[in-house]
């Protein structure tokens, strides 16, 4: 075997594992970046950037479709997925070349292989060695299914539905969360008849009622179908469909099932716990700083319990980066990391909901004020109905912003400086919001909690 030694040795190449690997560099350190596929991961070629492609085409699809309705000739010949599939590869291939030569001018050594974390915590690539004061593990996720319901056929994970080269009839969505509802959006606006099954009450369950409900509502208006509640008992598929059968025996046929359950942790046969990395239920056991149980070795993304989000794996690469050349940089609690789900109508959120600070801090401690955007004229505009939700602590700061509609996920920014830096809306009141923009629809929610409503009652 062949030893080469790093200040950095990276396992995953990943957005939390290149972006360690890219602050580690910039810091002085030498680096080695491991990826046994390619540098980005699941969120540039599997997730984030072309599903949200996928939903960009989508957005396309409905303005064709409603052209007439602001004065705009325009015929809607139907969606040509091969083409579709071609733009979304070609915005991800961009990325990628753009991601690969950031990587190669830092200077960063990029190891293409499958690592195995050994017990004296250096990592083997095949016959190579890589030998790093610090090593970062960053392996990532994968798409989680349920007992007894197998991949494969017509039952997909979200990296098989992006594959898929023709437009469906009809699927079934098994999960309402994220992923199952930015899929059903996209289906929807290609024509296809969708379905939503979510075992819990409502669609994006961890958001708070208020944008459940909203979404709930604008899905049954552009004809997709929820069944809420209720669990899946099973799933059969012939040749040519797929049937799942409900707990209360309700039974939905359709071409695909697209089983989007969740991300589980890539930490199986790793070589994690034989070097002293201790897991809980396939997450890495970590501390505040993002340090495992086995020195000199670090955790970051979506292995470490929490939001499996792209721009929480970036933080956590940059701050391990940092605290290994000796800064301290300070840690973003969970509740301060926004939340957006890219569907028609979007959602959009940071701190916590109205339910959670009612729990925390008692109902008679908590205000909250909802500010529709039927009243805002740059969503009257763009066609989007919805509304903001902010939360606040009676004389206190704002502890929650909620959003829902079309573009909405632009504006939780803002949201999140307010929550961050524990503003009371009367900090924020006198500040300016331009007109005609959707962020005045924030601006009269915290006007109103300031008890100076302009175009609210």
């Amino acid at each position: 075997m062949t030893t080469h030694t790093f200040d950095i040795v990276v396992l995953g190449g990943g957005s939390g594992g290149y972006a360690a690997a890219l602050r580690a560099s910039e810091l002085g350190k030498s680096v080695a970046l491991i990826e046994k596929d390619k540098v980005g991961g699941t969120c540039l070629h599997r997730g984030c950037i072309p599903t949200k492609a996928l939903l960009h085409a989508a957005e396309v699809a409905d303005h064709v479709r409603d052209a007439a309705s602001v004065g705009v000739g325009a015929t809607f010949d139907g969606i040509d997925p091969v083409a579709v599939r071609a733009y979304r590869e070609g915005i991800v291939a961009k990325k990628y070349k753009g991601l690969e030569g950031l990587v190669k001018a830092r200077g960063i050594t990029t190891v293409h292989g499958a690592g195995q974390l050994r017990q004296d915590r250096s990592v083997a690539v095949g016959d190579d060695v890589y030998v790093g004061t610090d090593v970062i593990l960053a392996t990532g996720s994968y798409s989680r299914t349920l007992p007894g319901l197998e991949i494969g056929g017509r039952i997909l994970t979200s990296e098989q539905a992006l594959a898929l080269d023709e437009v469906p009839e009809r699927v079934i969505i098994l999960g309402g969360g994220v992923i199952g509802v930015e899929f059903a959006s996209v289906w929807r606006s290609f024509g296809v008849e969708v379905t939503v099954i979510e075992a819990l009450p409502h669609l994006v369950p961890n958001e708070d009622i208020a944008m459940s409900k909203g979404l709930e509502r604008a899905f049954r208006r552009r004809g997709i179908s929820s069944s809420l509640g209720t669990r899946v008992q099973s799933a059969t598929q012939d040749e040519s469909s797929v049937t799942v059968t409900l707990e209360n025996g309700t039974t939905f046929t359709a071409d695909y099932l697209l089983v989007a359950v969740g991300r589980g942790p890539v930490t199986v046969d790793l070589g994690f716990e034989a070097a002293g990395v201790t897991l809980d239920r396939g997450f890495v056991v970590v501390d505040d700083d993002l340090r495992t149980r086995a020195p000199g070795v670090w955790a970051v993304g979506d292995i470490v319990p929490g939001l499996q989000l792209a721009h929480r794996s970036f933080q956590q690469g940059i701050a391990v980066a940092e605290r290994i050349a000796g800064l301290s940089p300070v840690a973003v609690p969970e509740t301060q990391i926004p939340k957006v789900t890219y569907s028609s109508p979007e959602v959009a959120s940071v701190g916590i909901t109205e339910a959670a600070a009612v729990e925390q801090h008692g109902a008679d401690a908590v205000i909250a004020y909802e500010y529709n955007l039927a009243g805002n004229g740059k969503s009257e505009i763009i066609g989007t109905a919805g509304l903001v939700k902010v939360v606040r602590l009676k004389d206190g700061p704002v502890v929650g912003v909620h959003l829902l509609g079309d573009r909405v996920g632009e504006l939780i920014t803002e949201g999140q400086l307010a929550v961050a830096w524990e503003a009371h809306p009367e900090d924020i009141a006198p500040l300016i919001h331009a007109h005609p923009t959707q962020s005045e629809a924030l601006g009269e929610a915290f006007l109103a909690l300031a008890g100076k409503p302009l175009h609210a009652l």
